[in-house]
């Protein structure tokens, strides 16, 4: 009898260390273009005080024929002319349960759009899938980033 309480406890262990890790999504994040499919920027998540997630633009990935932008120029307030390099680019994404984030801001800092944003998290936490959209969710666009080691 002893026996099988070490091992469910161990077993429950188990299963709650692997939901803390996939809703871990602090680290550093390849964004991946999602209409040509090529690497767009580095993102670096941070977890706020109030348990939500941040992205913060690390790094802008040289693509050919493709000048950067320096500034957010057509942004709303606080975005206005602010660099793109360092920029918020979401904030206040919620873990919602089973690798699944809900009731966040990202902002396009190529059109200075602001939408809402949702997320799913692969199992293993390799990829992240992000959604933007504007009122409902099938309205909008959805991006793979990729976790960097």
């Amino acid at each position: 009898m002893q026996k099988k309480i070490i091992w469910a406890s161990l077993a429950g262990l188990l299963s709650a260390n692997s939901a803390v890790f996939s809703q871990d999504l602090t680290g550093t994040w390849q964004q991946i273009d999602d209409k040509t499919g090529s690497p767009k920027a580095i993102i670096d998540i941070r977890k706020e005080s109030n348990g939500t997630f941040t992205g913060k633009i690390a790094k802008i990935t040289p693509r050919p024929g493709y000048t950067p932008k320096e500034k957010c120029i057509n942004c709303p307030a606080p975005y206005t002319n602010q660099p793109i390099l360092g920029l918020d680019v979401f904030k206040n994404l919620k873990f919602e349960g089973e690798n699944r984030y809900a009731d966040g801001q990202i902002i396009d800092p190529l059109s200075g759009k602001i939408y809402s944003l949702k997320g799913k998290q692969s199992a293993n936490g390799k990829r992240l899938q992000l959604r933007g959209y504007v009122g409902i969710s099938a309205i909008g666009r959805t991006q793979t980033w990729i976790r960097q080691e």
